[in-house]
């Protein structure tokens, strides 16, 4: 629900009614966005998410197609594996038993090889083509291997086993197809396998039983013997070469026997019921049992006995051969029924993905149709509201109410509002004419009045302006008042230290000469005091002197103005280091006052040690330390702050907190020359304030002379030690013109105390002369 009427921009009031603001689709910096446009948008992305549902299920289909036509073309290239493997396998036979017999044997032999070879060849020929890269360098080698075994050195064993790897890598196919093969498929693969490596098995021990049958043996022949004249048995043919050929060629041949066996096992373990019958029913028949005699007989033992060397080779070889040729031909059988079965695969994969990509299509199209519907069920109310809500807008005086004759659903309910809007507008229209002119004419009031303000503003502003004057005067008179009082009292103060002067020089009682020590010690201390009222009221009252000043004079002037000098220790200060003369006052003054807050601030039996180094970067750094109680670090970075800028002192706030005139004048001195002061934390106990002179006010000449030693009263020698000058109140600072006759200072301070004595009333501002200026120091010596 709405709480808030929004208020009307770019309504203009007339006599008959308000003129409506221009309708949002005019704006020019504004786009127009339909919402047709979003709709098809929704429409599509029905659409793509849709398409996007279903295409990981296509895409699965796809694969599973590829991959069964991968496995239907991979069982046709097995099939002629199979064949080839079938020919390499009878050459290898033969080949083996004519090596057993002797590579120089009857011919018969050498053309039953060449028709082996020449089968061989024409396989090897028809599978070329189709033939994986590393399978066909697997068939260039058997051109020599046939080639050295006919025409080599090797045994019979040897050729048998080349040969065989051969065979193995054409077998690799069916293995490879079986291990590809989905488990949907998988009976389809097993039984051929098993069935394949039992026809191998089947086909060495064939080959390895006929080549140790072909091995020479030695034949028992009766001749006379030529010294008895008796018949005697000779053995005729065989050696022993040739008996351990046989015995190894049995051995294999029993060896194969056991694989063979082990094969048909697993192939009636694999195989289903038609495979076993149609095995059974094929290897069957008097030569397979006279084959199975042979087998039982011959590979009984691995070697063979008398009577098997006996048994012949030729039936022998046929029975074995009836056997094999039986078996191979259920295994053509069943590596043709593998091709149908993938086949059938890879046609039922066709029709999943043809059903699948049918199905997509009807999800989309039905998808598709029903948003497009929906769409236009939004899209006609809404344009009814467009065009009515626009008649409205523009013409909201004669304008007819909206019809809508669609459903009564939310759209309808938007129609009813804004028909009751336009009622409720046209009521405000002509309660608004009626109250029209009262606001106009309350209207002129309050520009009348708006008109009187204006003008009472304009006097206050003058008032104001004459009181900021008035203020102005006010500050400049406490101003100049201020300066005066400072002015009078350091005259004062000055004339005293001449009338205490002169009697130190002609008092000679040591008892009166100390009193009057005191004295002069006090005095000038008020004249620190004074100074400070000067340097608070921004007054120069400095003198400057000729030539630079000795840094350990300027050290000794500032202990010798502070109440508690004696507590004070000079420790060792840079070599020849000198200050520059416009400067040397102000300096000691500074030092003055953190010598004055280092004593005030800490225990009275304590002293304050005074020291300084000559930096790398070559300022002169001295450092004020005392023992008191020191302060917190939040207090600490405070006053910090206000020591690097004076205008923190100038907000009033030094009553509030405590941070004391001597810092503010400090900050003040500082700022003038360009000096560096910051307080840090001492270790143990009390705080060190360290002064950082600028190279401005370091004068690079070295001193023209070293500093008068000190005659102190009495027998004792001179001494030329820091502090002794100060305690001596010498102030080792070159003699002051202050108090002397002709000083500007004084005379200032004498014309003013004339001038306030002179003035009837003391609301009357004196005239005040500003202090003789220092001489100007040199270009290298100019403040910083």
């Amino acid at each position: 629900m709405q709480k808030k009427r929004p208020r009307s921009k770019g309504g203009k009031r007339s006599g008959s009614g308000v003129t409506p603001p221009a309708p949002a689709g005019s704006e020019s910096t504004r786009r127009t966005v339909r919402v047709r446009s979003r709709l098809v948008a929704g429409v599509a992305v029905v659409g793509i998410t849709v398409i996007a549902a279903g295409t990981p299920a296509i895409l699965a289909a796809s694969s599973e197609l590829n991959e069964s036509q991968r496995l239907v073309t991979l069982a046709e290239l097995n099939q002629q594996a199979t064949a080839l493997a079938h020919a390499l396998a009878d050459e290898r036979d033969e080949v083996t038993a004519r090596i057993a017999a002797g590579r120089d044997q009857a011919s018969g032999g050498k053309d039953d090889s060449r028709g082996h070879s020449a089968r061989v060849d024409q396989r090897v020929d028809e599978m070329r083509a189709t033939a994986p890269a590393a399978l066909r360098r697997d068939l260039s080698t058997i051109p020599s291997l046939r080639r050295d075994a006919l025409s080599g050195k090797g045994t019979a064993l040897e050729a048998h086993q080349a040969y065989s790897e051969v065979i193995a890598k054409l077998h690799e196919l069916a293995d490879e197809l079986a291990e590809k093969t989905p488990p949907r498929a998988a009976e389809a693969t097993r039984a051929p396998l098993a069935l394949g490596q039992a026809t191998e098995q089947a086909s060495a021990t064939r080959g390895l039983l006929i080549a140790a049958l072909s091995v020479p043996r030695a034949v028992a022949v009766p001749q006379l013997d030529p010294v008895t004249g008796l018949p005697v048995q000779v053995q005729d043919g065989g050696n022993d070469k040739d008996d351990r050929t046989r015995d190894e060629l049995s051995a294999a041949a029993q060896q194969a026997r056991v694989r063979e066996l082990g094969a048909l096992a697993d192939f009636d373990q694999a195989a289903g019921s038609t495979a076993r019958d149609k095995l059974s029913s094929t290897v069957t028949g008097p030569e397979v049992n006279s084959a199975e005699k042979y087998l039982n007989s011959l590979t009984d033992r691995p070697e063979l006995s008398d009577s098997d060397q006996g048994t012949n080779r030729k039936k022998a070889e046929a029975a074995l051969s009836a056997r094999i040729d039986r078996m191979r031909s259920v295994e053509s059988a069943l590596g043709t029924e593998q091709v149908r079965r993938l086949e059938q695969l890879r046609d039922d994969d066709v029709t999943a993905l043809e059903l699948r990509i049918a199905l997509l299509g009807g999800c989309l199209l039905i998808a598709v149709g029903v948003s497009t519907a929906v769409a236009r069920t939004l899209t006609q109310p809404l344009a009814v509201l467009r065009i009515g809500a626009a008649r409205l807008a523009t013409e909201p005086d004669t304008a007819e109410p909206i019809r809508y004759t669609g459903r009564n659903d939310e759209f309808a309910q938007v129609v009813r509002s804004l028909n009751s809007l336009h009622g409720r507008l046209q009521g405000l229209l002509t309660e608004f004419n009626g109250r029209y002119e009262t606001l106009r004419a309350e209207h002129g009031e309050l520009i009348a009045g708006r008109e009187t303000l204006t003008v009472q503003r304009a006097e206050l502003q003058v008032l104001a302006s004459d009181l900021t004057t008035q203020l102005e005067r006010l500050k400049n008179t406490v101003h100049h008042t201020f300066v005066n009082l400072s002015l009078r009292t350091l005259g004062l103060v000055e004339r005293q230290l001449g009338v205490i002067e002169s009697l130190e020089e002609r008092e000679h009682d040591p008892e009166r000469l100390a009193t009057l020590f005191k004295l002069d010690h006090m005095a000038t201390v008020m004249r620190r005091h004074s100074e400070n009222m000067l340097v608070l009221a921004g007054a120069e009252h400095g003198h400057g002197h000729a030539g630079p000043i000795p840094l350990v004079d300027v050290l000794r002037a500032a202990v010798s103005e502070i109440e508690r000098y004696e507590r004070v220790t000079i420790q060792s200060l840079p070599p020849h280091a000198q200050i520059a003369g416009f400067a040397a006052d102000d300096l000691s003054h500074l030092v003055a006052e953190l010598l004055e807050n280092a004593t005030s601030f800490s225990p009275p039996d304590s002293h304050v040690q005074l020291s300084g180094w000559l930096l790398e970067s070559g300022e002169v750094m001295l450092s004020v330390q005392d023992e008191g109680i020191g302060m917190s670090t939040v207090r600490m970075g405070e006053l910090n702050t206000r020591l690097a800028d004076p205008t923190l002192f100038e907000a009033g706030e030094q009553s509030a907190d405590g941070a004391g005139l001597g810092l503010q004048v400090t900050s003040l001195l500082a700022a003038r020359h360009g000096v560096r002061v910051k307080l840090r934390e001492h270790k143990g106990s009390g705080i060190t304030a360290v002064v950082v002179l600028p190279q401005a006010l370091l004068p690079k000449a070295p001193p023209a002379a070293t500093p008068p030693p000190v005659k102190i009263p009495g027998d004792a020698p001179a001494l030329n030690l820091p502090g002794s000058v100060a305690e001596a109140n010498s102030n080792a600072l070159p003699t002051r013109t202050l108090g002397l006759p002709g000083d500007p200072l004084i005379a200032a301070a004498e014309q003013t105390i004339r001038e306030a004595e002179a003035e009837p009333a003391p609301a009357a501002r004196p005239a005040v002369p500003e202090p003789a200026a220092a001489p100007a120091p040199e270009p290298a010596l100019a403040r910083a």
